[in-house]
């Protein structure tokens, strides 16, 4: 990878506080009039090939291997990224109303970039012809208060862009009002490995200021992109801003139902660091999901300080703190690897949401628990598919220290889920043992799939 085709450090500071970057591939203009095309005839034949359209279509595949993307993924999500098995191209026809604004299924909360969406379009996509529209900054928002933090910008692009979006981007289809169709094909990326240096083209260690998208000038979010910026860069902590607001009077403001103030407020809140870890532990007992997730702001970012309590509220008689409590761990990482047993133990809740939560925590963490390995296996035959989605995710994550998990790997390679069942194939990647290995071409030879085989030719 050249440095060239990495991001630069103005890139990466937009797609920080906007949540979003766009690049350009260096494919020619022919190769995305034959994917726009080949979509043309599948519609028009076949409907849409959703999961299937990477070997339905596999010229796509030259999309997601150019170097500017590529380069592009590196920079936000590391150098193991993952391409999910979930893909869906979006057909948005001529005259068209287009869609509400909206963030996708699955929404993930967090403020770290674990999660991204791409947006590729194949023909040119002016004004008229419905593009996307999403709103910058609005992934940082849960309620529908993110949807109009700003004004909607249109991604106006032509042939062969590439968008990636932080993953709870506000965004919709803008109505199509050409006589034209136009495809947006969307990808979804996991990263695998939590940032232990900067992996764009760094120059400058430092976050630098860039303008806020929350157009109220009294509140100020720099510390919120701050904290995202050198978590990138793989540090432990940001530094912290001196706030001049009294812990009552942010506590006041995170209970709020400004939620713009709220988040603004939970990273002041940060800033007094262990001092104010008591009152924000208690306000997971919220019955207020938007105060739960404002407070869970906060402990991330006041980072180690926080985790023996967030520990402890894994015994709290609210559900909904207990599983508050591991998300938290998760999004912590491996600075809360302490916690990795405890977790471990809690995985024997009753509660589906809490044993689910267990499990992703377990994966970012990745503790060296004696427990981690039989703990995993269990999750891998737990009754909910949920919770065998989280397992099959933790252990790509936890790689070639899975070995044992392999036998467990086998059983749900046939899961009534379409996802466990993918990820479990990756999981094996990600092991990369001889028999990994083995059992990764014996799955994947039978499912092959031939591109050239339509109803009009089938042999």
């Amino acid at each position: 990878m050249q440095e060239e085709d990495l991001l630069s450090d103005v890139q990466m500071a937009q797609f920080v506080a906007h949540g979003y970057v766009t690049v350009n591939t260096n494919l020619s203009v022919d190769v995305h009039q034959k994917i726009f095309d080949e979509h043309t005839m599948v519609f028009e034949k076949e409907g849409n090939p959703g999961n299937n359209l990477l070997p339905r279509m596999p010229l796509v595949n030259r999309v997601f291997t150019d170097p500017k993307v590529v380069g592009a993924l590196i920079s936000t999500l590391g150098e193991d990224y993952y391409l999910q098995p979930h893909r869906h191209p979006h057909h948005n026809i001529a005259n068209s109303q287009g869609q509400s604004m909206h963030q996708d299924g699955g929404k993930r909360w967090s403020h770290r970039t674990r999660y991204l969406l791409a947006f590729y379009y194949p023909q040119d996509t002016p004004l008229n012809r419905g593009p996307s529209g999403i709103i910058p900054g609005s992934h940082y928002f849960n309620t529908p208060e993110g949807a109009s933090i700003d004004a909607e910008l249109p991604l106006v692009t032509p042939a062969g862009t590439v968008t990636i979006c932080d993953y709870d981007l506000w965004h919709r289809a803008m109505p199509n009002t050409s006589e034209k169709n136009r495809f947006m094909i969307k990808f979804l990326f996991a990263r695998m490995t939590e940032p232990e240096k900067p992996t764009w083209n760094n120059k400058n260690r430092e976050w630098v200021n860039v303008p806020p998208v929350l157009p109220d000038d009294s509140i100020d979010c720099q510390q919120m992109y701050a904290h995202r910026w050198y978590w990138h860069c793989g540090d432990d902590q940001a530094p912290q801003y001196p706030t001049k607001k009294s812990p009552r009077e942010l506590l006041n403001e995170i209970t709020g139902k400004n939620e713009r103030r709220a988040i603004a407020a939970a990273y002041q809140a940060a800033s007094l660091g262990e001092s104010i870890v008591t009152e924000l532990i208690e306000l997971l007992e919220s019955d207020s999901e938007m105060t739960r997730r404002n407070s869970a702001y906060a402990l991330s970012a006041i980072g180690k300080p926080s985790v023996i309590q967030l520990q402890n509220a894994l015994d709290a008689d609210k559900t909904e703190k207990r599983a508050d409590a591991a998300t938290i761990l998760g999004e912590l990482g491996t600075i809360a690897s302490s916690a990795g047993k405890k977790l471990c133990e809690t995985y024997d809740d009753n509660e589906e949401i809490v044993r689910r939560r267990c499990i992703e925590a377990l994966g970012t963490i990745k503790p060296n628990s004696p427990n981690l390995i039989p703990t995993l296996i269990s999750a891998l035959r737990d009754e909910r598919e949920s919770v065998r989605q989280a397992a099959v995710m933790a252990i790509c994550r936890i790689g070639t220290r899975a070995t044992k998990v392999i036998p467990a790997l086998k059983e749900v390679i046939d899961d009534s889920n379409r996802y466990v069942r993918a990820d479990a194939l990756h999981a094996l990647r990600r092991i990369n043992t001889t028999e990994a290995k083995d059992e990764l071409i014996e799955q994947l030879m039978p499912a092959r799939w031939c591109p050239l085989t339509s109803p009009e030719s089938t042999f």
